[in-house]
């Protein structure tokens, strides 16, 4: 398309529609697993980070820092091209869930870690009297405050894991945005096809940012 001869015609890309939404549901599925794993490493994680000991929180930290600090492309690559050496092979599927996770588990500690100190100690001090294990403070108390107060942040957390998702297409997984690759070189037509995939992001970030919010919201309203 030329500035002479400037037009916007997605009729085109109707027969590529299955192979777009293919794409996306790959991507939903990718950010949902990695989600789960990424909360299911951040919450221990944020909890070592903010434990006694010192071995504990220096170990968290060093985590953090290695996937919070280094370009995910880096990560990804040494996933996919690096851990094969070793004899460790993944799916690109596989890969890309398990870097994902691991990116998401450093920033969700981050943020439920904030959480947790957001506490009042009133709070800890009282569960403490009442004769709670330090577990069982944790399990039944300091989580449930925390987790709560930072489902909208860790609401950004999954927008970031959406748009991250976007460079699994460098290895080779056919996610929304390696779909949309496919598709620009095989209509010629880059400029319709990336406007579409452009409104995509968009319109799937606000809604879980939507989501995010109105869950809060809903959670307060029930506590309260």
């Amino acid at each position: 398309m030329t500035l002479d001869r400037m037009s916007f015609d997605l009729a085109p890309l109707a027969p590529y529609a299955g192979d777009l939404a293919a794409g996306a549901r790959l991507s939903a599925l990718a950010c949902a697993l990695a989600l789960a794993g990424g909360l299911a490493l951040g919450v221990p994680v944020a909890l070592m980070r903010t434990a006694a000991l010192p071995l504990a929180r220096g170990a968290a930290e060093v985590y953090v820092d290695i996937f919070r600090n280094v370009p995910f492309i880096v990560q990804l690559f040494f996933l996919f091209y690096g851990l094969p050496e070793i004899g460790v092979e993944l799916s690109a599927f596989g890969t890309g869930v398990l870097a994902l996770s691991l990116a998401g588990g450093a920033f969700s500690s981050d943020v439920i870690r904030s959480g947790i100190l957001a506490i009042e100690p009133g709070v800890l001090e009282a569960a403490q009297v009442s004769g709670l294990s330090r577990f069982a403070i944790a399990r039944r108390i300091v989580l449930p405050i925390a987790l709560r107060s930072s489902l909208r942040p860790l609401g950004s957390v999954f927008v970031n894991l959406i748009l991250t998702s976007s460079i699994l297409s460098a290895i080779t997984l056919n996610e929304l945005t390696g779909s949309a690759k496919i598709i620009a070189a095989d209509t010629f037509q880059p400029f319709e096809v990336y406007a579409l995939l452009l409104l995509l992001y968009a319109v799937l970030t606000w809604l879980v940012s939507l989501s995010a919010g109105l869950l809060h919201r809903r959670l307060n309203r029930a506590q309260s």
